[in-house]
């Protein structure tokens, strides 16, 4: 029998951060492999750069309604049953993205992908909170991150190489595949954790939704890191019109860059890890927030100034840096008091994420003719994080206070 410390027991740490990590890696996996192949798939669609990002923002779309019936059927009938059904249909829609004929076509299939390819993201938390408390997931979380943040470091240079080697087409073959292998390990490992009924029946999602909504420390949370991620989702659609087209850079090293700053994120989440043993994740994550609005502002001015490309790529590698603080610890924050809803509250989470996410880049395409476009959008995201957490902070605090005493003083 092996030991529960052991990376070959199912029920081990490490196992389990392996197999959650593999899953939650399935969105960047899904959104940056194919980056490096937009010139060639708008060439052969017949498009142009916009129409090829709309296909980005349908993607988002999907994954921002995905969770809404995925979180409250993960509390309801397993989160091991949920991957299955979701991943399935994560592969069937990658398979008909390698034969779509016209960029409309692949703007539906992409939100059905992202359909199936959310519940990825939505029961990895779930599972985190259901076995760990505030500090302990957090510390997990950044243990993921590790994981999961191989995909945006090695997704574009596997992308670049399919795309020279065989096509853009090979790409979403590649998907299907990695969704397969996922299904693998979910049916062999997850089951102690993800198949296990609840101990107690979840309450209906819409009574869930409704508590959350009222949960002021919740929708501050979640505000703000959907604000966070729509600046980094922005970076994304953005970014390769403003190094490939702009700067000139090719589409190996405009892979390279990226894989650069998703390994500045993995070191961050490493780093704080380490810092909470000392720190509570409330204190990282304000520290990560003020980080993310000054390495924002630097991005913005070197764009401005029309500064060289590697000008703009160091205070935007610090961007990335400050985010691997936000997310681990404004997850571990957002979730601590969930219960037996977790999946449904994820849910929720992920889909104020990516419904931001929608809108951020929906402006970065609008703003692709400008070389400040990316960095303004990166500012005003991060900006309006700081500002939603800080309000919903001192509303916390001040409901927290005692009331006052109604007695007259004598």
């Amino acid at each position: 029998m092996h030991s529960r410390n052991t990376v070959a027991s199912p029920d081990s740490p490490a196992w389990l951060i392996l197999v959650l990590g593999v899953l939650a890696a399935l969105g960047p996996l899904t959104v940056d492999m194919y980056l490096p192949a937009f010139p060639a798939i708008a060439l052969e669609l017949g498009t142009d750069a916009a129409g090829v990002k709309l296909t980005l923002s349908t993607f988002f779309a999907g994954m921002a309604l995905g969770p809404l019936v995925g979180g409250p059927l993960a509390d309801r009938h397993g989160r091991l049953r949920m991957l299955h059904i979701g991943l399935g249909l994560y592969v069937a829609a990658s398979i008909a993205c390698a034969m779509a004929t016209t960029v409309h076509q692949l703007m539906a299939l992409r939100f059905i992908q992202a359909l199936g390819g959310s519940i990825g993201i939505v029961v990895p938390l779930a599972i985190v909170r259901d076995r760990y408390g505030p500090r302990e997931s957090a510390q997990v979380l950044s243990r993921l991150v590790l994981v999961m943040g191989l995909a945006p470091m090695l997704a574009p240079l596997a992308g670049s190489c399919l795309l020279e080697a065989v096509g853009w087409r090979a790409i979403f073959g590649f998907q299907a595949l990695y969704a397969l292998g996922a299904l693998v390990m979910v049916a062999g490992a997850l089951a102690p954790a993800g198949a296990t009924p609840q101990r107690a029946a979840p309450s209906p999602a819409i009574e869930v939704y409704g508590r959350l909504l009222r949960d002021r420390r919740f929708v501050g949370l979640a505000l703000a890191l959907a604000l966070t991620s729509a600046g980094m989702f922005g970076y994304i659609a953005a970014s390769p019109a403003l190094f490939m087209s702009h700067f000139g850079l090719s589409p190996t090293a405009y892979a390279v860059l990226f894989g650069a700053n998703a390994l500045a994120l993995v070191a961050a989440a490493q780093i704080n890890h380490r810092l909470l043993r000392h720190y509570r994740p409330e204190q990282l994550l304000r520290r990560g927030l003020v980080a993310l609005v000054a390495c924002s502002l630097v991005t913005l001015g070197m764009s401005i100034a029309g500064a060289v490309w590697w000008a703009v790529a160091a205070p935007l590698m610090g961007y990335l840096v400050a985010l691997g603080f936000v997310h681990s610890n404004g997850s571990a924050c957002a979730m601590a008091d969930q219960g037996d809803n977790a999946a449904t509250a994820s849910a929720a989470l992920g889909t104020v994420r990516f419904a931001v996410a929608v809108v951020s880049t929906a402006g970065a395409s609008a703003l692709s003719d400008r070389t400040d476009g990316m960095a303004l959008v990166m500012t005003a995201c991060a900006g309006l994080a700081f500002l939603v957490h800080r309000i919903s902070s001192r509303v916390e605090k001040a409901s927290a206070l005692p009331a006052p005493d109604p007695r007259p003083i004598h």
